[in-house]
């Protein structure tokens, strides 16, 4: 009776103190919202004293130099020190993508009459585990003759569909027209190989001259508004220059440009809202050139194979005839039963209980920055974990920000979108901010994790642009784990997409693939975790899509969960380890 009465008491006063504690939290919220308000006023940038922009104009906007002409670079950025600079040659070095041609008509790349061929294995045909699997990639035009120029954008696999396993290539591009694949073999049983041409090398042409000349091919736009008066004007990283006057909302702290055409009536501090406005569609030269992006005939094309397209895959030899292992030669990870094991070192849990996702994450904060692709991961754990709940803002279903919390493991969880420009619904300017500004609030810690996914919304700028943000955000990460240096910060790349003909050209996979390049470019050495979707989204079955399919996205949020909560020996949080291939 007394144990009773004990229990009784005990959960007496835990209920009042849950709504004690949620009425706290409602209260540091309010307080919260209403300085980060006060911030954003301070901050917010006046409009500049001659709102004319000339059509040879120079204007200089805090960390950056925003050059606008007639022909040419509309959108030119060029770096805030001799380091930037310096630091900016030896990225777009290392990463520069061989020259291509012009259309050509039927001398351009043509997918169907193109093919691979694979090379004998070590001892004649035989094949096994551990064994480095090459292909020969040979790409013919229309008129049926070998390439003789590079560029084109290939990815490859190796897959076995009952295994539910898969490992991305490495494509060597030889500048000729032949292309050499490469590939771990990681798995005994049947491995099939699969070559898909993404875009042709004069698509690539293309997208490099629309990215220069017409960046504002995707444009967005800001509602002005005071009292009845409301005014919706364009606005975007580089405006066209033109005799109209220009509203400057360049972010005092990182420098990061914006500009919107002045309303006629309002002023630039009525500005409310920003938002997607659309799609310019007569970007083209001429004809030839949107038809270089057809589906099924110059881009997702897969090519055929001469002779077999599958290998058998023994065992691994043992003794003296052990073969050089190639499993850490530059792959991320693979998939095998249907789960991601990682070849970085990284022992990745695979958690099939809630339960033991809510102890990996008990006393956590866990702050995620970017676009919808991180908002995947928010949603997820929120569906997946019964006690962490979502906090209704009223925020719009895609814009956020976001908050979940679970009062009783001590987890808290926000989402945010990154700052402009994004591709978005209205969403209040006030919601709006940029990352490296957010993460100069964090505190950080051992108990502390950020998650950074930057990438979709910058495809059709050119790479200067992104490279800034990506140099900002890391400096401000740099900032962070100097003060923290337990913090943990993972950071997620882009990933292949499906896109439709009309919208390649303003979300392409070849600019996707150069971006992966700039953001590993910018951290290297920076102490971060990858989560690395290009390989994850490409070695799996399922088909490519911008938001990828709920088996990749558990995947995903597994070597998450496996960065926080490291496998120790013999200890496994999720129930099941890595599986051991033989």
């Amino acid at each position: 009776m007394k144990e009773e009465e004990k229990s009784l008491g005990k959960s007496c006063i835990q209920k009042p103190m849950a709504v004690l504690i949620l009425f706290s939290i409602f209260n540091a919220l309010l307080l919260f919202q209403l300085w980060k308000t006060s911030k954003d006023q301070k901050y917010s940038r006046p409009p500049p004293k001659s709102n004319q922009q000339s059509n040879t104009g120079f204007v200089s906007q805090g960390q950056y130099n925003y050059k606008s002409t007639v022909e040419g670079d509309i959108c030119k950025f060029q770096p805030s020190s001799p380091q930037e600079l310096i630091e900016e040659q030896n990225i777009f070095s290392s990463i520069a993508w061989p020259q291509t041609p012009p259309l050509l008509g039927n001398k351009s790349t043509n997918a169907r009459g193109s093919s691979f061929t694979l090379h004998r294995g070590t001892g004649g045909q035989q094949w096994h585990v551990g064994d480095e699997l090459r292909v020969t990639i040979t790409m013919k035009d229309f008129l049926g003759k070998p390439k003789k120029t590079g560029g084109d954008v290939l990815v490859a696999r190796v897959h076995n569909s009952v295994l539910q396993a898969g490992v991305a290539g490495q494509i060597i591009d030889h500048e000729d027209g032949s292309y050499t694949a490469t590939f771990p073999l990681l798995w005994t049983g049947k491995a099939t190989i699969e070559v898909t041409l993404l875009h042709p090398s004069e698509a690539v042409t293309v997208i490099r001259r629309l990215n220069k000349d017409n960046p504002d091919r995707v444009y967005f736009k800001s509602v002005f508004r005071l009292n009845s008066i409301s005014e919706t004007m364009n606005c975007n990283f580089c405006l066209r220059p033109t005799n109209l006057p220009v509203c400057d909302f360049t972010d005092l702290r990182t420098g990061e440009p914006w500009f919107c055409f002045k309303p006629k009536q309002l002023g630039c501090e009525s500005r409310i809202s920003h938002s997607m406005a659309g799609y310019r569609e007569k970007i083209y030269h001429d004809p030839g050139e949107e038809k270089s992006f057809q589906i099924g005939v110059h881009m997702k094309v897969k090519l055929r194979s001469e002779g077999p397209a599958f290998v058998n895959v023994l065992p691994r030899r043992t003794g003296s005839e052990r073969n050089r292992t190639v499993e850490n030669l530059g792959h991320s990870g693979y998939y095998y039963r249907g789960e991601w094991q990682a070849l970085d070192g990284t022992r990745v849990q695979h958690f099939q209980k809630p339960a033991a996702m809510s102890k990996c994450l008990q006393g956590k904060k866990i702050y995620m920055f970017g676009d919808s692709t991180v908002r995947q991961w928010y949603e997820y754990l929120v569906e997946k974990l019964p006690g962490l709940v979502n906090f209704d803002f009223h925020n719009g279903p895609k814009t956020g920000p976001y908050m979940a919390t679970d009062i009783a493991n001590n987890i808290f969880m926000l989402y945010q979108v990154h700052g402009l420009p994004i591709r978005i619904r209205p969403i209040s300017v006030s919601k709006v901010r940029y990352v490296a500004n957010e993460l100069n609030s964090i505190e950080g810690g051992a108990n502390t994790v950020v998650i950074l996914g930057i990438w979709a919304h910058f495809a059709s700028f050119p790479d200067e642009v992104y490279l800034r943000r990506l140099q900002r955000i890391r400096n401000a990460v740099v900032q962070l784990l100097n003060r923290s240096p337990g913090t943990l910060v993972i950071i997620r790349t882009g990933n292949i997409k499906d896109l439709s003909a009309s919208r390649a050209v303003f979300n392409s996979d070849w600019s996707t693939m150069q971006q992966n390049k700039i953001l590993r470019a910018v951290f290297h050495g920076v102490n971060v975790r990858w989560v690395d979707a290009w390989e994850m989204t490409l070695a799996h079955d399922a088909r490519f899509l911008l938001h990828p399919l709920p088996p990749i996205i558990k995947n995903m949020v597994d070597v998450v969960l496996s960065y926080i909560c490291p496998l120790k020996e013999g200890k496994e949080l999720g129930g099941k380890s890595a599986v051991a291939v033989s």
